[in-house]
């Protein structure tokens, strides 16, 4: 067992200044983990994409708050230091465990009430383009956050609510100096600009983007967040005068010159987070003939991985690709530990990338057929655990071509589930053909078309007492819909608003007729599909929490996290090694879906071994920014990723 600490406990009046030192210190805020080297400590930590997010949940690690406490006040921040990935204008999923029990919490956004599937198509009935649909107020779903976080912290929080926003504020009000990745992103092609709240905040007089440490503040945040400090999630949900938050959101929503959207005062009102059951699933690990034997774990060790149930897809396609793996050849394959120069680090070689695409091709298939919002879209078979069966995957590792040299596979259907062969009978061939699941109507699907997902960002906590949590949120593209929130008050700032409806497919049904449809169609009141994919992990038989972990990145989220546990689990590398691992991703069943490799991370002979096996590869940018804890016996490591701005820290 690692050991207890129990934290330092400070309140009244000697906390607000401890928070403000702790979050504007720059000696504290400390540097991206830029090494191979983990962070190392024995009683607690937290991970966040920021170091000021970090520093925000450690103050209050200290002050004697728990993992959840600590999130809250990370994401507050991030709010406002990381505005282009996530805040309080979007959603999140949430994973917490209590030393004993396992939640998930669903914060993720609804579509307003009075949309239809039709929401993203045309005049002429055509998919709209992503620019057009995302950019101002039709993409905007109800945002779940803070619904999700109030809930959290009723059943998990230690400190007062009121407590946990002050290093947000603090920060708002007195500034914060804008980071390299902000300066950046607010560089390239936006449609900022275009919004003047936002126009007035993000650049000078002259249209140009504050530059690296600019001191901004934003003072409209911060009286949003007191308002919300003060009153709870109900100051941002419900009101009706000039100067509440609700009616400002769908002003802004309601009133967009070019792109107008559907949000109302009764969507935000009548918002539920929601508490669901997580999706776990046994896993047997062995180590690679290669690696190196790490203290205390064994070479095969059986392993429960838990994550979010749809409306999320990550941990599902997660199951399915390890599941199809360990019924390969990829299970005993070693890494290229010395690849040729000048890259360095280990690499996954051609062969393993070859049967990893295979298996993340059929589970992207499964993915794009049968995922959505469970309250609107039944599971293929008893529950959504059918697509991890040991016999289905076992039958879809069939189709995998595993000796070397071997093209690719040209169609990657969806499989059916052994459990819907079994329980369907004569009532028809297609999924979900006759099959009526809770009293829902029988369904005809068809796969949702291939189409692009942004955004996010992750946070990963364990705090003195052995509570952790993972957590993944969202305003879906960078910048969100590209508008900012002002109640009118005269102050500068505001927040962003998320463009979460654009996860959904725009075209509703298949080409077969109007009674195929598309399993993530909008809907009103639905949550569209997401690939956010907060992982807990734990031993088995004991269930002692192993590892937490992360990471935003749209629908590479999937193959992000699996490559760092992949790493852990498979091949000997510790947290931080794991994470700096080259990136690789497959996007798309399709016959043309391309292999993505981190651009300049595969040396040419991988990339040439893969064409010839009939893969399309395409090298580019892929800027995960995966955190993680893990817990080694008497000690807890870290891990953030080198490519964005994470931070660890602890003690």
């Amino acid at each position: 067992m690692r050991p207890f600490r129990r934290p330092l406990r400070v309140s009244g009046p000697f906390l607000y200044p401890l928070l403000i030192a702790l979050t504007l210190h720059p000696a504290a805020w400390g540097q991206p983990q830029g090494d191979d080297k983990p962070w190392s400590g024995k009683y607690y930590a937290v991970a966040t994409a920021h170091p000021l997010a970090t520093d925000a949940a450690y103050a209050m690690l200290r002050a004697g708050g728990s993992a959840m406490d600590a999130a809250i006040a990370a994401q507050m921040v991030l709010t406002l230091v990381e505005p282009q990935a996530s805040g309080i204008g979007g959603g999140a999923f949430l994973l917490h465990h209590d030393g004993k029990i396992t939640e998930s919490y669903d914060g993720r956004e609804t579509a307003p009430s009075d949309v239809d599937e039709d929401l993203f198509l045309d005049a002429q009935r055509k998919p709209m383009g992503f620019a057009e649909a995302s950019v101002g107020g039709r993409a905007v779903g109800t945002p779940g956050l803070l619904r999700m976080l109030e809930l959290a912290h009723g059943q998990h929080g230690r400190l007062p609510w009121k407590q946990l926003f002050e290093p947000a504020i603090t920060l708002a009000e007195q500034g914060f100096p804008v980071s390299p990745r902000l300066h950046m992103q607010l560089a390239e092609p936006n449609s900022l600009r275009q919004d003047p709240v936002a126009a007035a905040y993000f650049f000078d007089s002259a249209g140009q983007p504050w530059p690296v440490g600019h001191k901004l503040r934003n003072p409209e945040l911060a009286a949003v967040l007191r308002r919300v400090a003060n009153a709870g999630a109900n100051a941002f949900y419900l009101g009706e005068k000039a100067d509440d938050i609700a009616p400002a959101i769908v002003r802004k929503v309601r009133e967009h010159a070019r792109n107008p959207g559907h949000l109302s005062l009764a969507d935000l009102a009548d918002y539920e987070a929601l508490v669901r059951a997580p999706l776990c699933f046994v896993y047997q690990a062995r180590s690679s003939p290669d690696s190196k034997p790490r203290k205390g774990i064994s070479a095969t060790r059986d392993v429960q991985i838990c994550g979010m149930p749809p409306p999320s897809s990550g941990t599902l396609a997660l199951g399915q690709i390890f599941g199809i793996l360990a019924r390969t050849p990829a299970a005993s394959m070693p890494m290229q530990r010395k690849p040729p120069r000048p890259l360095a680090g280990p690499l996954p070689s051609a062969q393993w990338l070859h049967l990893y695409a295979e298996a993340a091709r059929l589970a992207m298939a499964d993915r794009a057929l049968y995922v959505a919002d469970p309250d609107y879209v039944p599971p293929p078979g008893p529950s959504w655990m059918a697509l991890l069966e040991p016999d289905y995957l076992a039958e879809r590792a069939k189709l995998v071509n595993v000796s070397p040299g071997t093209p690719r596979m040209k169609e990657v259907p969806a499989g059916i589930p052994m459990s819907v062969e079994r329980n369907s009978g004569d009532q028809g061939d297609a999924p979900y053909a006759g099959l009526g699941h809770h009293s829902r109507p029988p369904m005809t699907l068809a796969p949702m078309p291939t189409q692009p997902e942004y955004g996010t960002s992750h946070i990963s906590i364990v705090d003195g007492q052995g509570h952790a949590l993972a957590m993944t949120s969202s305003v879906e593209a960078v910048w969100g819909a590209q508008v900012m929130v002002n109640r009118g008050q005269g102050l500068v700032g505001g927040f962003l608003l998320n463009n979460q409806l654009t996860d959904f497919s725009f075209v509703p049904r298949g080409s077969a007729g109007t009674d195929v449809v598309i399993a993530n169609r909008v809907e009103p009141r639905k949550r569209p599909r997401s690939s956010m994919t907060p992982l807990l992990i734990f031993s088995r038989p004991r269930g002692e929490l192993l590892f937490s972990g992360g990471s935003p990145g749209g629908a590479s989220i999937i193959h992000y996290t699996g490559k760092m546990l992949y790493g852990v689990l498979h091949w000997g590398l510790d947290v931080q090694q794991a994470i700096n691992l080259p990136n690789f991703a497959v996007l798309s069943a399709n016959e043309d879906g391309p292999v993505l490799l981190e651009q300049g991370r595969f040396p040419p002979s991988t990339v040439q071994a893969l064409r010839q096996r009939g893969h399309p590869v395409r090298e580019q940018a892929l800027n995960s920014g995966l955190q993680a804890i893990e817990l080694l016996g008497q000690g807890l490591q870290g891990g953030a990723d080198p490519r964005r701005e994470g931070t660890v820290r602890g003690e």
